[in-house]
């Protein structure tokens, strides 16, 4: 398993929304991710996941 993670900061960045966003959603459990230590972590496919889900909001 040799998967990069991406970083709130990262995701925030490719979804054009501000981290404060990205981390709501990540308190909120809206955005899947990893907790290691006080770090978030985000596997590139829960991006993707989000990005369609917004693509379909009206």
């Amino acid at each position: 398993m040799n998967e990069k993670l991406l970083t709130p900061e990262q995701v925030a960045e490719r979804l054009q929304v501000t981290e404060r966003t990205v981390y709501g959603w990540l308190r909120r459990g809206r955005l899947p991710a990893l907790k290691l230590g006080r770090l978030w972590r985000i596997r590139p496919e829960e991006e993707a996941f989000l990005e369609k889900s917004r693509a379909k909001a009206p």
